[in-house]
Parts: structure tokens; C-alpha cells; sequence
């Protein structure tokens, strides 16, 4: 077999492969935007939410002062921190600074949390399904690096990195579906459609 014909089968196979790996995300999607299962939990937290008397703070919240939510602003200071800890964990230069940044990342988490939230109070039920499942990411995320930053801070830095990977992969999920949801609210529907 030629260097040419190898050359088109491997990119068939890794088009295949992405081609799938898409479609199984864009079915799993789908799915999340019609199930009602938590509607009425949802119905009652947006309620809830919205119902917090935040005056002019609600608005800044949102990012009304930016012209666009605040949200993806403030996501930047513990993802940042979180993916800086990765890359000095992988490079040797000591355990201070991934705890560090680990820490730090954490404390970043309850601003771009709420402001979250208060954007998620007003969104339509298909995207508030998969806003509240990015939201579970999250949670998920923080778990592990909480549970990252106790192992090093106890010593055990090779705990704390694997933990730090498994909050990575939570964070990666997570900002795939706040992705959607951001999509969704700005153009109303899949790329496919």
C-alpha cells in the first residue's frame, strides 16, 4: 500500500471517530434539553433565585454594565488557576505553587458561581436542563479540588494531582455545557439545525 492511500485511511478513521464522538455528544445533549424529570426542581430554584432581593447587584451579576454576562469573566480566574496547577504538576517545580493556584482557584469559584446562577434563573427550560447539569459539573469539580488542595496541604502531593486530574475532567465537561448553554441562548439552536 502507498504513503497516500495510508495517509486517507488514517484520516477516515480519525473523521470517523470525531464524527462519532459528535454525534454521541449532540444526542447526549439533546436528551438532557428534553427530559422534564427536573423541571419542577428546576422551576422552583429559578423561582427561588430569582426571587433574592439583589437590587441593582442582580444586574451586575448578569454583566448589564458589560454588555454581555459576566459569568465567562469570572470562570477565568479558577479554570486559569486550576489548568496552570495541572502544567506545574506535570513540570517539577515544587508543590507551593500548584497548592497555591489550587487554593486560589477554589476562592474564584463562588463569584462566577453566583453570577452563574443568576443568569441561569431567566433561561428557557432546554437550556436551564442543561445549565443545572453543567452546574453538577461543577460541583463535581470543586469536590475534587477540594479534595486535591487537603491532600497537599496533608503532604500527599501525588494524591493531590490525581485529584487535580479528575477535577480537570469536570471542569473540561462543565465548560463544554456552559458552551452549549451559551450557544443555545445566542442563536437558539444545535449547528446542525
Amino acid at each position: 500500500m502507498n504513503t497516500h492511500a495510508l495517509d486517507t485511511s488514517t484520516k477516515a478513521r480519525k473523521t470517523s471517530a470525531l464524527d462519532t464522538a459528535s454525534t454521541w455528544w449532540l444526542t447526549a445533549l439533546d436528551r438532557i434539553e428534553r427530559s422534564v424529570v427536573a423541571d419542577p426542581a428546576i422551576r422552583v430554584l429559578q423561582r427561588g433565585i430569582r426571587s433574592v432581593p439583589l437590587g441593582e447587584v442582580r444586574d451586575l451579576l448578569r454583566g448589564r454594565p458589560l454588555g454581555h454576562p459576566v459569568h465567562p469573566v469570572l470562570v477565568q480566574v479558577p479554570i486559569g488557576c486550576w489548568l496552570s496547577a495541572a502544567v506545574l504538576d506535570i513540570v517539577p517545580a515544587g508543590q507551593r505553587a500548584p497548592t497555591t493556584l489550587t487554593a486560589v482557584g477554589l476562592a474564584g469559584v463562588a463569584p462566577a458561581a453566583v453570577a452563574g446562577w443568576a443568569d441561569w434563573a431567566d433561561l428557557p427550560p432546554e437550556q436551564a436542563r442543561v445549565g443545572l447539569v453543567h452546574a453538577v459539573s461543577n460541583v463535581a469539580a470543586v469536590a475534587f479540588y477540594t479534595a486535591s488542595l487537603t491532600a497537599r496541604l496533608r503532604g500527599r502531593s501525588t494524591k493531590g494531582r490525581l485529584w487535580s486530574l479528575g477535577g480537570l475532567t469536570a471542569v473540561a465537561v462543565s465548560g463544554a455545557l456552559g458552551g452549549h448553554v451559551a450557544y443555545r441562548q445566542a442563536v437558539g439552536a444545535h449547528p446542525s439545525t
